[in-house]
């Protein structure tokens, strides 16, 4: 897979990111982040060293930063290189990942073989990139163990969000919610 996209889209530059060992930011902040997900198996476990020394091997960086996510990392980098006038494009398949988005900042999912830029995001999720993060907090995140707002599902964090635009309006004027 790695091969194929860096022979498919020629990038200029490449990195692979993993998550490190331990825990991150997020585990101080909410005990229960993601303590619903079963331990790696053994079976997957034994691949990653070979994986890490593949990814070497193909003299592409590899990264892994304790105490952050993976995710948090690649936005990092992404952002960066948004800002340094380069095109992005990320390899994944977490939604999380969407309220990274923009005219410059791309995602591809390889096992659905889909690519997201704004417009998609939009028709996939129902609300621009840069509400993706206040959309995932309304209606939670099954994936991650983190509760949203009861009673407010998909559909509903929806149509909050487009009618106010986001959270930060919701909080700076509640009333608009009650008219």
């Amino acid at each position: 897979m790695l091969r194929s996209l860096i022979m498919q889209y020629k990038p200029t530059h490449a990195a692979v990111v993993f998550d490190a060992k331990g825990k991150t930011f997020r585990d101080e902040l909410f005990e229960h982040y993601k303590s619903h997900r079963p331990p790696m198996p053994d079976d997957l476990r034994a691949q990653i060293e070979p994986l890490h020394a593949m990814v070497k091997a193909m003299g592409l960086p590899l990264l892994a930063v304790s105490g952050v996510e993976a995710d948090d990392v690649i936005g990092t980098l992404a952002r960066e290189a948004e800002k340094a006038g380069r095109p992005v494009l990320i390899s994944t398949g977490d939604k999380d990942m969407a309220q990274l988005v923009t005219p410059n900042i791309t995602l591809i999912n390889t096992m659905t073989n889909t690519i997201l830029g704004p417009e998609e995001v939009v028709n996939k999720y129902g609300v621009p990139p840069e509400l993706i993060i206040d959309f995932l907090a309304l209606m939670g995140d099954s994936s991650d163990n983190i509760p949203g707002v009861p009673g407010v599902g998909e559909k509903t964090a929806q149509a909050l969000l487009q009618g106010l635009g986001g959270l930060d309006t919701l909080y700076a004027e509640p009333e608009k919610l009650l008219g």
